[in-house]
């Protein structure tokens, strides 16, 4: 079989290529670096097997053209994205021609020239907005949705908000539509915050990630300052690892009962952790103190979203096993390869 990966050096993109080259299918990736820590995953890949890679852009229609008349793939998995709120906001015109202008160009071009090609999606929760008509009750170390306490299904109603939530929005319905109109082989995933090996994380993108590398530079003494976290600490996410996120894309890649669908993906109620939680299992694990300073909240930031994963595991069968305590863990041991 033939996969295709749009971002495919990416965090996530990688994992799912790596997985790839231990079936002993072939592999193709398409991903123009643009991403910090995409040039280090493409290195750690080559060490992984053979591959063709294409340093192509997802905004060029002839880029990407060229790859789906060539390699004509059995699956594609659609990775390749703007992934920052901040940067949405700071340039929202590469945010678009990233985000939806480039998965439009995916489908284009599979529409006229592989059209039995698959193709799984990674969407973001954002394209449900702010939840603001919601009401939330404050704890301690959290905020709890009243009407949504376990997690939210597919059916809450589309909010776009932000650039970024905009972008995203627009490519997940494009990719719904392809099914309806043009009968392509669709799949969008609608994922909460994801995390693991290979997440070069940053300070706006990859939260659990650049808060396991504070601690660990608080732990080795590197740390220089307090560090800054926006909001209350109190907004949470569920979280998933992305051995639980490689092993979903391979499971749903051959459902037709999945195709033209979007699925709410995340960790569940029972992997859900406020940033505050988070701080509190780090220090635990490190035998620190997390000392930051308190910054306003960050524009179209959602106080909770939890996924009710329902649909998905009825569908394909699929529920996360990686507990977010022993995920953390294997990511703290990654982080610290790097440091």
């Amino acid at each position: 079989m033939k996969y295709l990966i749009t971002g495919g050096c990416g965090f996530i993109g990688s994992n799912l290529a790596q997985a790839v080259l231990k079936q002993g299918d072939e592999l193709f990736i398409l991903d123009n670096l643009f991403r910090y820590g995409s040039a280090s995953n493409l290195d750690w890949l080559r060490k992984q097997g053979d591959f063709k890679y294409y340093p192509f852009d997802i905004r060029n229609c002839n880029d990407v053209e060229t790859v789906i008349k060539e390699v004509q793939p059995d699956y594609i998995f659609h990775l390749a994205g703007q992934v920052a709120m901040t940067t949405s906001i700071s340039n929202p015109r590469l945010d678009f021609e990233i985000n939806t202008l480039g998965t439009f160009n995916l489908i284009d071009a599979v529409r006229k020239y592989s059209p039995d090609s698959v193709i799984l999606y990674s969407s973001t929760n954002k394209v449900y907005g702010d939840f603001e008509y919601l009401t939330f009750e404050e704890t301690e170390t959290r905020y709890i949705c009243k009407e949504y306490p376990d997690g939210f299904p597919e059916s809450i109603h589309l909010d776009f908000h932000s650039p970024y939530g905009c972008s995203k929005g627009a490519a997940d319905q494009f990719l719904l539509d392809a099914n309806r109109i043009f009968g392509l082989k669709t799949i969008v995933f609608r994922h909460s915050s994801m995390y693991g090996s290979n997440q070069h994380a940053t300070y706006d993108q990859g939260w659990i990630g650049w808060f396991c590398q504070q601690a660990l530079e608080i732990k080795q003494g590197k740390a220089k300052e307090s560090f800054t976290i926006s909001g209350t600490g109190k907004q949470v996410r569920d979280v998933l690892h992305a051995t639980d996120v490689v092993r979903l894309y391979l499971m749903a890649k051959d459902c037709p009962n999945a195709y033209g669908q979007a699925f709410n993906i995340g960790g569940g109620i029972e992997n859900s952790l406020s940033l505050l939680e988070l701080f509190q299992v780090l220090e635990q694990l490190l035998t620190i103190k997390m000392d930051y300073q308190q910054l306003p909240w960050r524009e179209s930031d959602q106080k909770v979203f939890v996924a009710d994963t329902l649909k998905i595991s009825k569908i394909i069968n699929w529920h996360p096993e990686l507990s977010a305590l022993n995920g953390i863990t294997q990511s703290i041991k990654w982080i610290e390869t790097l440091l």
